[in-house]
């Protein structure tokens, strides 16, 4: 796991952060290898690795299936989890501020993690998703208790147009007084997008106010595409 911390280690942090602070995502490219890729899919249908399989028509979600892995992760995603969190602390705690919220986030990962279970938060929310043709995400949030880190990342696994083509990244932002904003990504395979789970700051002519943002997947045209989702923060048990 030597590689994945160095790669994470050379991430421009503050380009990072004038890049959440301004747009509420940053794209770092290329930080699984393809083998690292392939290796996540093959892994997709090893009911070991898994807690629970949703298939996401069945509650209105869209069209396609994710599973939510089980604790011990596997070392890579682990690597990951702990290694980005503390570059994007700051960035939460700092927004924080700027909205008036009465919320800190610890510094490491394993602080969040302890804080997760004093509040009962003991399931992993870490996920791998896998559309076909038609699939689709509808627009959501992922919040799943009291205790929520306000940033979250997606890591592609296909790469597109080549294994499928549709399925972009979809987030919106909900001005207050105004109509919403598409944003619509297409990050390329083994790229990791990283953005806000529910809101973040905006400043205005009076000081920084909140806008709320949703994230979803537009319909797949062809082909198959999964992603893998690391969620900071764990669920209700």
């Amino acid at each position: 796991m030597q590689n994945i911390k160095e790669k994470i280690a050379r991430i421009n942090r503050e380009a990072l952060t004038e890049s959440m602070n301004e747009k509420g995502f940053v794209i770092v490219p290329g930080l699984l290898s393809n083998e690292q890729c392939e290796d996540l899919i093959k892994e997709y249908d090893n009911p070991g690795n898994y807690r629970k399989t949703v298939v996401m028509e069945r509650y209105r979600f869209g069209l396609g299936e994710y599973k939510y892995f089980n604790y011990p992760l596997p070392d890579l995603i682990q690597t990951i989890r702990e290694n980005i969190y503390p570059a994007l602390a700051p960035i939460a705690n700092n927004w924080m501020k700027l909205l008036n919220i009465d919320t800190g986030f610890p510094d490491s990962f394993g602080e969040l993690q302890m804080l997760c279970r004093h509040n009962n938060q003991l399931k992993p929310t870490v996920l791998i998703l896998k559309y076909g043709i038609g699939g689709h995400n509808t627009l959501h949030q992922d919040l799943y208790g009291d205790i929520f880190f306000p940033l979250q990342t997606v890591l592609f696994l296909n790469e597109p147009v080549k294994d499928f083509t549709g399925g972009e990244f979809v987030l919106t932002q909900q001005t207050p007084r105004a109509q919403s904003k598409a944003i619509v990504l297409q990050p390329k395979k083994g790229d990791m997008l990283i953005f806000t789970t529910n809101f973040r700051p905006v400043k205005g002519s009076k000081g920084y106010y909140r806008v709320n943002m949703k994230h979803g997947v537009s319909e797949l045209q062809s082909g198959e595409r999964h992603t893998l989702g690391i969620i900071f923060h764990d669920a209700l048990s």
